[in-house]
């Protein structure tokens, strides 16, 4: 029983087919034929890519470094002793005279402490190295690309033109409409 529904299945989906065929083939209009190929004219595109160089140099550059000396504090407290010995000389009264050390002691600090920076600044070492820098360039290039095809042909006495994206060869192929004269 279940081959019967299967074979009666299958024959009725195959005469609906041919159906479908047959009423496709009435319904349609145009036949297909060849027409002669009588220009091909090549649609060129012109372009531009950008790739890029790296391009490198070497370059001397210079580095300046601290002398690692141990940072002295002789020059302040020097400094210090000395301008309070001054101040203490200079001032006129008792009162005056503490006032005077105090400001010479802190004057002969500030100078005794950029006398020994300045000596100090004199031990820097200057070197240089030579490094490489690099870059990046960018060359532009031109190139032509072929994007299509400008086609004539003749087919039964006239002229036609068409765009194609690939060369046809010496014929086409064409449709062609049929309908009925009342």
């Amino acid at each position: 029983m279940k081959k019967l529904i299967v074979a009666s299945l299958i024959a009725l989906g195959l005469t609906s087919g041919m159906a479908q065929a047959d009423s496709r083939f009435k319904e349609s209009k145009h036949h297909r034929e060849f027409a002669r190929v009588t220009h091909v004219e090549p649609i060129v595109v012109q372009t531009q890519r950008r790739i890029p160089r790296r391009e490198c140099w070497d370059e001397d550059v210079r580095y300046e470094t601290q002398s690692h000396q141990r940072k002295s504090y002789t020059g302040p407290i020097l400094g210090g002793i000395i301008g309070g010995a001054i101040g203490n000389e200079l001032g006129a009264g008792q009162d005056n005279k503490k006032v005077g050390a105090v400001v010479g002691a802190v004057l002969g600090a500030s100078i005794g402490n950029d006398i020994s920076r300045n000596s100090h600044h004199r031990g820097n070492n200057i070197e240089y190295r030579t490094e490489t820098r690099c870059n990046v360039q960018h060359d532009v290039e031109y190139y032509e690309r072929v994007t299509g095809y400008k086609v004539t042909y003749r087919y039964n006495g006239r002229t036609y033109k068409t765009r194609m994206d690939h060369e046809p060869g010496k014929r086409i192929p064409v449709r062609v409409t049929v309908s009925p004269v009342f």
